[in-house]
């Protein structure tokens, strides 16, 4: 920014007549014309205006077209108008989202203005105005971004503070863009208030796209003329106060600096100069809310420097006046501390009892004296040893200077002769010597083009690095404000998000506190069952419009998750869609309270991580949970880890055309499974969805991999998870043989689930050991929790737990095995242990070990019982238990077997014996 006191000799300089410029009110007084003040006056800013020419218009029309542009700090908005006497603008550009550019190859003066929504090509007058405009623009802008909003103030107040506060906050970005372009200096009589006073565009400047705007302004104009014709004979000293300080701003040559408002009887001025300036400051007064620049910037403009320009100059004295205050202060610290010695040692001396003690004072004050003396020539030898050491250098750095510029002037001479033998070269190998030389003119000619071409190449050049430092300076400025940008848009998508998981929150009680009502009430009062029956239908109604199809997904509900999984099931009770919904905002409440805190450095985790290796570092990342960007991937690295030794290239295309050659004995049981598969999942369960088929070749495919086991029932919802996931099938095929071959038990899907009745056994025993409370409770009432458990394990929970805590449940099962299955066994009972022992009546707990595991909201809570209240748990104690329970298992099996073998041998005889007594009656029967 350019300050009015680097103006002002412009300025004077475009009025006519040496007299005016030395009556210029912008001049400052003599006796305040010191280098001080001179730097105090050019911090006072001066308002960006100007004529420029802008490109626009449609058709035969459309051409360059003069414009008066004037800057709004408070808005961030260029208006333009036709005049800068105009009382309304044509139309604004916003700059806080605009960027500017300049082409080299274009022509001179011309630069954009490129918002979102269009692109402004402006012409300035010269290259310099050009330049001013952008580098004005682009700290304008920077400005508006990085000042907070200002509380409304006076105009005078606001033009007074505006001055150093602004340099002060804008001074290490104008260091910054000095890297790149330097300051410009302020071209005179084309961008300011002294621009106003060119001559008035020619008609056909006129917009007929903003014609009602030019008519308000043609009729502005009128009044105003003919208020300044009633007026042009009046004395300009007579004119109101309001009127005077626009004479001032808008003539440089009005006044005389001691009565702004008067002009001096002595002083000589032409009629229409003295009408012309009139007849502005009249509109200058009507248009004090029309059209900023008048309203503020000319009738108190001078007002507001000058309270800057005094202001500043009290700040410098006083800065001064500080220093001075300082020295003196740090020397009247010297002569005190050298007061304090001498009081110390006058107390000493007469404290002495006897003169030999005075006398011995007096000697170590001696010695001291001395010793300081001899100090003081050792610091005079040294000071004279610098001193020599300096000449010497600088008689070195004479000599070398000397022979710095011998080596110079022996280049250049080198230079010069370079240049004659290449000139020389050159016309050798135009001119042959067989042929006759060119005549003295054409060669003159010819070496006038080769320096003109060379003058416009340097000129290009010049073009262009002037180009490329302001486009370096504007990437540089758009890049700092697209970062506060970003900064400022997380920061709300942040407290968005926390205002989300609170809406969660308070909704889900809201819904819990009408489900209790309505269990409290029951059919005791039928207008108030009614109203909170209304109630509930309301909260539990859905509308899939209101998902949010954002990336952050900051909707407090969506209908399905990520993976297809309904989000609240539609259940046929309407207590469990009650508290589906209730599960469902806790779910999304806890999903984006660990947004920020949680899941954002997971992610920087994974995304850092290289290459996957068995580590334990990758151990805590897989229970923690893997981001789905991330879990594809993932998967098919346990998945190869676990069946590297059984894949072969091509095996799944192989048992896929085995399946087409004839049909496998489990396909009738495979396809009356494929609808059962997640009824609450869309992938699944559309007509036109291709998962279905994926899942029944993957199927089939396993059936005939395996033919010992074939088909299980379960083995479909291991195959949907895996699909889900990875979307390939041969990556879901190898996934189902990693958990059933590799995983899991060797027979835990064989026709007897020997396997399966074994790990409930185990957990029985984990329980009691983990939660006796609970095992003690549940012993009292006679539940058998492997009714709800064994669905758990041969499964892997995929019909039990939401989506978001499976799928972090199968990260780390991949990786563990079969104790991360346990362990989150024991942790789903733990985290709802108290709601259980609530219960006292066995059919109300088989009731709630229904449903209960969808009530688990808060993963990061279940991760941490699973894996840290749950500790010590060893693979070891894990096969000693499954070892012992396999015994008495098989030890029961036997003895089953044999009572079995027993009652069909009986039975046999049985038989036998009946069918001999039949006979023998026969036999009787016959021979009577």
């Amino acid at each position: 920014m350019e300050g009015a006191g680097e103006n002002a000799p412009e300025s004077s300089s475009s009025a006519p007549g040496s007299e005016e410029s030395a009556r210029d009110p912008q001049v400052p007084p003599p006796e305040e014309e010191s280098g001080d003040c001179a730097r105090s006056l050019e911090a006072v800013p001066k308002k960006l205006c100007g004529y420029l020419s802008k490109f626009g218009g449609k058709g035969p029309i459309r051409g360059w077209k003069s414009r008066w542009f004037f800057y709004d700090e408070r808005k961030c908005q260029l208006y333009y108008s036709r005049t800068a006497q105009d009382a309304n603008p044509l139309d604004s550009i916003d700059l806080s989202s605009a960027v500017f550019d300049c082409k080299a190859d274009a022509e001179e003066g011309i630069f954009e203005i490129k918002t979102p929504s269009r692109v402004i090509t402006l012409k300035a007058a010269t290259k310099q105005a050009m330049l001013y405009w952008l580098q004005q623009l682009q700290m304008k802008r920077w400005e508006f971004h990085n000042s907070p909003p200002a509380p409304p103030a006076t105009p005078d107040a606001a033009l007074a503070g505006n001055g150093p506060v602004l340099h002060l906050e804008l001074g290490q970005e104008e260091a910054e863009l000095e890297e790149f372009l330097c300051p410009v200096k302020t071209p005179p009589g084309l961008v300011g208030v002294t621009a106003a006073l060119q001559p008035f565009p020619a008609l056909q400047n006129i917009s007929l796209k903003h014609l009602g705007t030019e008519i308000q302004n043609t009729m502005h104009n009128i009044r105003g003329n003919k208020q300044a014709q009633g007026t042009g004979h009046e004395p300009p000293g007579e004119d109101s106060p309001q009127s005077g300080e626009p004479q001032r701003e808008g003539q440089p040559s009005a006044s005389d600096a001691s009565t702004p408002g008067r002009e001096p009887e002595d002083s000589p001025k032409p009629a229409p100069k003295s009408s012309l300036t009139i007849n502005f400051a009249q509109k200058a007064k009507r248009q004090n809310n029309t059209f900023p620049f008048f309203s503020e910037g000319i009738t108190r403009n001078r007002t507001a420097q000058e309270k800057v320009a005094a202001l500043e100059q009290q700040v410098l004295m006083l800065t001064k006046e500080l220093k001075s205050q300082k020295e003196l202060v740090k020397i009247l610290h010297k002569a005190l501390e050298a007061a304090q010695q001498e009081k110390r040692a006058s107390s000493a001396y007469l404290a002495a009892a006897e003169d030999k003690d005075r006398l011995e004072l007096v000697r170590h004050k001696v010695r001291q004296i001395a010793e300081l003396g001899r100090r003081v020539e050792a610091l005079e030898q040294e000071r004279e040893s610098l001193a020599h050491t300096a000449s010497l250098r600088e008689q070195q750095v004479q000599e070398l200077q000397q022979h710095v510029q011998l080596l110079m002037d022996k280049n250049h001479a080198k230079q010069q002769v370079i240049c004659k033998l290449s000139e020389k070269v050159t016309q050798d190998f135009r001119h042959p010597p067989d042929q006759s030389p060119l005549r003295p003119d054409a060669a003159n000619r010819d070496f006038l083009s080769q320096q003109e071409k060379i003058e416009h190449l340097k000129d290009d050049m010049e073009a262009y690095r002037t180009q490329n430092r302001f486009l370096n300076s504007e990437i540089h400025q758009v890049t700092k404000i697209w970062r506060k940008v970003a900064e400022k848009e997380k920061a709300l998508l942040t407290k968005c998000a926390y205002l989300q998981a609170r809406n969660c929150q308070v909704e889900s009680k809201y819904l819990a506190g009408l489900r209790r009502l309505q269990e409290a009430l029951g059919d005791e009062a039928s207008e108030c069952s009614e109203l909170l029956r209304q109630l509930v239908q309301e909260a539990l109604q859905w509308e899939a419009g209101e998902a949010s199809s954002d990336s952050m997904e900051l909707s407090p509900i969506s209908e399905y998750d990520e993976y297809g999984f309904l989000t609240v099931p539609d259940y046929e009770v309407e207590d469990l869609k009650l508290l589906a919904k209730i599960q469902a905002l806790e779910v999304r409440s806890h999903h984006l309270l660990g947004l920020e805190a949680v899941d954002r450095p997971l992610r920087e985790r994974w995304a850092a991580l290289g290459d996957l290796v068995p580590s334990a570092e990758l151990k805590q990342l897989l229970r923690a949970g893997v981001p789905r960007e991330h879990r594809p991937r993932v998967w098919k690295w346990l998945v190869h880890l676990r069946v590297q030794h059984l894949h072969t290239p091509g095996c799944y295309q192989e048992l896929l055309s085995r399946g087409q050659a004839r049909e496998h004995p489990a396909a009738r049981q495979i396809e009356l499974d494929l609808n059962r598969t997640f009824p609450n999942n869309k992938h699944f369960t559309c007509a036109t969805s291709s998962f279905p088929d994926k899942l029944r070749r993957v199927l089939l495919a396993f059936s005939w991999q395996n033919p010992t086991i074939g088909y299980c029932q379960g083995l479909n919802r291991l195959a949907a998870i895996a699909l889900l996931v990875l979307e390939e099938e041969e990556s879901a095929f190898w996934c189902l043989v990693a958990i059933v071959e590799t995983i899991m038990p060797a027979d835990y899907y064989c026709n007897t689930l020997t396997a399966s009745q074994v790990d409930q056994r185990v957990l029985q025993d984990l329980l009691s050991e983990k939660l006796p409370r609970l095992m003690a409770h549940l012993g009292q009432h006679h539940v058998d929790l492997s009714l709800v458990t064994f669905n758990w394990f041969l499964v892997v929970f995929a019909d039990s737990l939401i989506s978001n805590i499976l799928l972090r449940v199968w990260d780390a099962f991949l990786y563990e095995g079969t104790k991360v299955v346990f362990r989150y066994a024991l942790a789903i009972f733990k985290y709802n242990e108290k709601e259980i022992l609530r219960l006292q009546n066995g059919l109300e707990i088989y009731q709630y070990l229904r449903f209960f595991t969808k009530t688990i909201s808060n993963s990061r809570k279940l991760m941490n019982i699973a894996f840290n209240d749950m500790n010590p748990f060893r693979m070891k104690q894990l096969r000693q238990l499954r070892m012992v329970h396999r015994e008495r298992l098989e030890a029961e099996l036997r003895e089953l077997e044999q009572l079995k073998a027993e009652y069909l041998e009986r039975r046999a005889s049985r038989r036998r014996a009946v069918s001999e007594g039949c006979a023998s009656e026969d036999e009787v029967e016959g021979e009577a």
